[in-house]
């Protein structure tokens, strides 16, 4: 006998593991509101489709940046408003994935506003479902653009008004001015009946992405109770009774039929021939030009390092040094850099991957390396490096050893070798020489060939030569003394 079984869609985790706290079953939203129940449509819809391993989620700030705790796809989190810029550069970048793009009134209608205005009127071929509560729902309560006239929030306790606020964003119409989009639509989280047209909504602006036709929107009038101060039965009312007649549902521009149907095209990669030419990079020693990962040892391919230190010691230059060398030797490449709150004498690090496969993200979460230039950053990045991996420290600056002893630990002197070399700042150079020299990731000489590139000032390239000459020599001699790798 046929059984239906009725399940959570493959596209939401089943439990959520990336969510805080030891609850792993339920959501972060409160009773009542409409962001879980959208999640669900989303997520069946993609299961219908079909296309969950081709999806990639955009969300920003906001209740809208919990949707990564969730989706099971691809997740991209952003600043606050750049969801429609990101969700480009991903769609031009990966013209085969299906990119959805999740944002909430107080993001999308206020600091992002140009950038949804200008990306529907390029008919970005991506899907931004719109969740608009009128008020800034994480955060206080809030007016927002899409705030009633008259409604009272924290910031406007006698109510919005029109003299003092304006009036509030009808987004939906205001894209339908644009002539790109071919599918706009307003519609309402509250009950069964609304929810239905919502789902359709859901799936049909999704399929016009898969068809390759172009820019589509679903706005999605949602009740937020907290921030309403509503109980969830009001709330679901007051969507219909106040909201509705200033946002009519419905759809404001649907060319979905009359556009043609464009298969998505899968990217083509440039033949790594084209990047040599255009590189123009003098042949290196070592493992020279090839950039072939199979000639370093395996426990150094393909590193994940985080490199820390005070601002001001050319830690972020370290960085990006590393990641130069290897973007010329046609790896994949990413530099993320964190500042303190100073640029000076602050705290600042970068998290670096170089990897002969495509990277997922720039955010080294398990660091295969750590390269530690002061004793706070030693102490608190020391716990992040994965078993097995290769921790290198300024053993002028730290005094204590390393506490791990489940990792590779090389001091290196690198502060007083560049004050050999009459410059303290070249230690972050010393250090790079002594990691080259160490894993054998990229020869000296391309690092050397490479340098002009990232030193902006070509005064000191001759210094920060010298002082990757020295980095490297150093690691060698140690090396011949019985103090290598094991």
């Amino acid at each position: 006998m046929a059984k239906e079984t009725f399940s959570k869609p493959s596209a939401l985790y089943e439990i959520y593991e990336r969510k805080p706290g030891s609850d792993k079953l339920t959501t972060h939203y409160c009773p009542g509101c409409g962001h879980g129940n959208v999640h669900k449509l989303i997520a069946e819809a993609i299961d219908d489709l079909g296309i969950k391993e081709r999806t990639i989620f955009v969300s920003p700030v906001g209740c809208s940046v919990f949707a990564y705790y969730y989706f099971a796809v691809g997740n991209v989190q952003v600043a606050h408003g750049r969801a429609p810029a990101v969700a480009t550069g991903l769609k031009r970048a990966h013209p085969d994935s299906i990119v959805i793009v999740y944002q909430g009134d107080g993001d999308l209608a206020a600091i992002g506003t140009s950038e949804i205005l200008h990306a529907a009127n390029r008919g970005e071929n991506f899907t931004v479902f719109f969740i608009n509560n009128a008020i800034y729902g994480m955060t206080g309560g809030q007016m927002a653009p899409t705030t009633l006239l008259g409604q009272k929030t924290t910031t406007t306790p006698l109510g919005r008004s029109r003299e003092n606020e304006g009036y509030p964003l009808r987004v939906c119409e205001l894209l339908a001015t644009l002539e790109a989009p071919v599918y706009i639509e307003r519609t309402a989280a509250t009950d069964t009946k609304h929810m239905n047209k919502v789902r359709k909504a859901v799936h049909k602006a999704i399929q016009a992405q898969v068809d390759g036709k172009g820019f589509s929107l679903v706005e999605i009038l949602s009740p937020c109770p907290t921030g309403w101060k509503m109980d969830p039965v009001k709330s679901r009312e007051w969507v219909h009774e106040a909201m509705e007649p200033y946002f009519p549902l419905g759809p404001t521009r649907d060319r979905i039929a009359e556009t043609g149907i464009r298969p998505l095209e899968p990217r083509v990669e440039a033949p790594a021939a084209d990047l040599w030419g255009l590189l123009d990079i003098p042949t290196a020693q070592g493992n020279g030009r090839t950039g072939d990962m199979l000639a370093v040892q395996e426990r150094y391919r393909n590193p994940r390092l985080k490199i820390a230190g005070f601002g001001g010691q050319g830690v972020l230059l370290l960085g990006v040094g590393l990641a130069e060398c290897g973007m010329r030797l046609g790896h994949h490449v990413s530099w993320l850099p964190s500042y303190g709150p100073e640029m000076r004498g602050g705290t600042a690090n970068c998290h670096v991957h170089v990897s002969s496969e495509p990277i997922g993200s720039p955010l080294v979460a398990d660091s295969t390396v750590l390269i530690a230039m002061n004793r706070p950053s030693l102490e608190k990045f020391e716990k992040d490096l994965a078993a097995g991996g290769l921790l290198m420290y300024d053993s002028t600056l730290i005094d204590v050893p390393p506490s791990r002893d489940d990792v590779e630990v090389v001091p290196v002197p690198a502060t007083q070798i560049a004050d050999d070399l009459g410059n303290t700042r070249a230690a972050n150079m010393v250090l790079l020489g002594a990691y080259l020299a160490r894993t054998k990731l990229f020869g000296l000489d391309h690092a050397i060939a490479t340098l002009a590139n990232f030193i902006k000032k070509k005064a000191l390239v001759g210094l920060n030569e010298e002082a990757l000459r020295r980095g490297f020599r150093f690691v060698e001699d140690e090396s011949r003394k019985g103090n290598g790798p094991a």
